[in-house]
């Protein structure tokens, strides 16, 4: 027997699904979204993490081309008031 004393397993702070997965968006409200929302009569515990990485990754990528066509825009614009003034 290890010398760690009486007792039970003592829990740690609470780590949400998403924080486990590793992921900025919401795992539970995408899991509670998928059981209120009658897409099936179940739902796997996967089906939200991934569901949820999925969409995570499609923001993302359209955060980044969103980013990169503003700076492209800043980059060729002439800072004018009036739209008639660049002709």
């Amino acid at each position: 027997m290890s010398g760690r004393g009486k007792g039970g397993k003592v829990k740690g702070k609470a780590k949400s699904r998403s924080n486990r997965a590793g992921l900025q968006f919401p795992v539970g409200r995408i899991h509670r979204l998928l059981r209120k929302g009658n897409y099936a009569e179940r739902v796997g515990a996967e089906a939200p993490v991934y569901l949820t990485a999925v969409t995570e990754y499609l923001a993302a990528e359209v955060l980044e081309l969103a980013g990169t066509a503003a700076r492209a825009n800043k980059k060729n614009s002439h800072h004018s008031s009036s739209p008639s003034a660049c002709h």
